[in-house]
């Protein structure tokens, strides 16, 4: 609707000659100042050189009866206009609801495009970072709101398996001892690894040294140590990530791309990349960045050259790649920017529209953040683990005969919705008890506003009613005019890369429903309308359950 009505716009505005007006038409905060509201009165009234209540006057008189579903339109301060839409429409949506099903809200803007979707991408050789996990949690949200627009998504892990973290933690489990096989004693030995180079000269160079012989491959023994320690980190990934619902479509290696990388930079030294102290290095000041190594002194490829053999592989795997997607932390951010400048630099047909870095903020606790760099480790499978601890407590007070499997639901849910309720770039102070809140602002209120709908339609069924939306009543219900939003929701949040646009509509649709719920009888047989209120139900049930898959979450049928 919102597209309609700034065509009609565009088309008025086109009469009086003017074109490419950025206005705005979006949703007024009240629901009792109508259904949209637009300030293209005020854009356009100092080149038609007239007051904007003059230009919004004019405007509403050609737009008058001129948009179909609009019954009303007003005039409101020093020229905005609001829309109101007529009852027919309202009840024309929610019987949309009934028939798209599952297609509800879905576009086809995205058709066409084969998007790599690059995330999580952790260091192996020790727990999943919870930063990873965040990446994980909003890169998947964003897969999924490209595939509900119609593209096709590959979905994209790169983790390391060589290089200096890997380094510490073999060192580290060689001084200290350990079970590479173990989880826990990898992430100690990174941790101790860690601190040793830092602090430690010494043991500094020592780790550098087995760095170089890891990259060569020359030592058996240090060669098995690192290959059950990876072994041990990919078993625990791929666990976690089929609990929080990712599957990756390709997997592949640092070391796997590493010599294809140095080989690119080799080959271009001189035009693109420039010897500096014995290092090759891109001077990306000629492009208002900053220079960056991309083969160190003892000639080993650093992650940027590992990454320039990451996209070539990717390119190679995915010849018909639209877009190339990259979710990390913020803090490298000016780094994809480098990289990006040399990957358009040697690809000549790559621009920037084709490449995308989306940051991430990070993650901490009331307690404040805590870094895998330091003995006081918060991880990804820590955090997750302590939410289960809690949602199994949840879990045993509802009705469910796979209390396990509810635990798991329930703080998939309370993690994923804390992540996604910010701004992807934001930092995000994580609550656990309120994340586990049946009310208000969390996950598990959503899930249970969607097992209160099931309940609601059982009844319903058990009393013989059945929707029906060709009888509603004279005026549409508060929650109707929610309902019809989530497709606009859908394609904005993608737009702006927001999954939590999406978190902040259901969080407003399951809040709306459940007031409506306690004011009306929906299962009631002596009601005219009921049928009609299933309906609306029904189009509830729907939209949560379709929006809570964006979002990667489960919607459980009773809880």
């Amino acid at each position: 609707m919102e597209k309609v009505i700034r065509t009609a716009i565009n088309d008025v505005l086109a009469s009086w000659g003017f074109t490419e007006v950025n206005f705005a038409v979006e949703h007024p905060a009240e629901l009792t100042h109508g259904d949209y509201a637009t300030n293209v009165a005020m854009v356009v009234a100092k080149r038609k050189g007239e007051a904007p209540r003059q230009v919004a006057e004019q405007l509403v008189a050609a737009l008058q009866d001129q948009i179909e579903y609009v019954e009303k339109i007003e005039i409101a301060g020093p020229g905005f206009i609001n829309f109101f839409l007529s009852r027919d429409f309202f009840a024309s949506e929610v019987a949309r609801v009934k028939t798209l099903s599952d297609a509800w809200g879905r576009n086809d803007n995205e058709i066409g495009q084969l998007v790599m979707m690059e995330y999580t991408s952790p260091n192996l050789f020790k727990p999943l970072h919870i930063g990873n996990l965040v990446g994980n949690i909003i890169g998947e949200s964003i897969s999924r709101l490209f595939e509900f627009s119609g593209a096709e998504v590959k979905r994209i892990n790169y983790p390391s398996d060589i290089g200096l973290t890997v380094a510490k933690g073999v060192w580290g489990l060689k001084k200290q001892g350990g079970d590479p096989d173990d989880i826990v004693a990898l992430g100690k030995a990174y941790v101790f690894g860690n601190e040793a180079y830092e602090n430690v000269e010494e043991a500094k160079k020592d780790i550098d040294d087995l760095n170089k012989v890891l990259y060569e491959g020359s030592n058996e023994e240090l060669n098995e140590i690192r290959r059950i320690g990876i072994a041990t980190s990919l078993r625990r990934l791929a666990e976690l990530c089929g609990v929080l619902g990712t599957k990756f479509d390709l997997q592949f290696f640092e070391s796997e791309v590493s010599v294809l990388g140095k080989d690119t930079v080799l080959q271009h030294v001189g035009d693109v990349f420039k010897e500096s102290e014995g290092a090759i290095v891109y001077e990306g000041e000629k492009v208002g960045l900053h220079t960056r190594v991309f083969l160190n002194s003892k000639g080993l490829p650093t992650y940027e050259a590992k990454d320039l053999g990451n996209f070539l592989t990717k390119q190679k795997t995915y010849p018909d790649w639209t877009k190339s997607i990259i979710i990390t932390g913020n803090e490298q951010r000016e780094y994809f920017q480098v990289l990006f400048a040399v990957i358009k630099e040697l690809f000549t047909d790559v621009t920037q529209k084709d490449l995308e870095h989306i940051s991430t903020g990070f993650l901490t606790l009331t307690t404040g953040k805590m870094s895998s760099r330091k003995g006081n480790v918060l991880t990804g499978e820590s955090l997750l683990a302590e939410i289960q601890n809690e949602a199994r407590i949840k879990a045993e007070n509802t009705r469910t005969d796979d209390v396990e499997a509810m635990t798991e639901m329930v703080a998939v849910a309370a993690l994923k919705y804390q992540i996604l309720r910010q701004n992807p770039g934001s930092n995000i102070i994580f609550d656990k008890e309120k994340s586990l809140s049946f009310e208000g602002d969390s996950g598990p209120y959503l899930q249970y506003t969607y097992a209160r709908i099931n309940s609601v339609l059982e009844k319903a069924k058990q009393a013989g009613l059945e929707l029906n939306t060709n009888t509603y009543p004279d005026a549409p219900y508060e929650i109707e005019k929610i309902i019809y939003r989530f497709p606009e929701v859908i394609e904005e949040a993608l737009v702006d890369r927001a999954p939590h646009k999406v978190v902040g509509y259901l969080t407003e649709l399951a809040g709306e429903f459940n007031s409506f719920y306690a004011h009306e009888k929906i299962a009631d047989k002596e009601d005219i309308n009921a049928p009609y209120k299933i309906a609306i139900a029904e189009a509830v049930k729907t939209t949560l359950e379709n929006g809570l898959w964006i979002l990667g979450i489960k919607a459980p049928e009773r809880m």
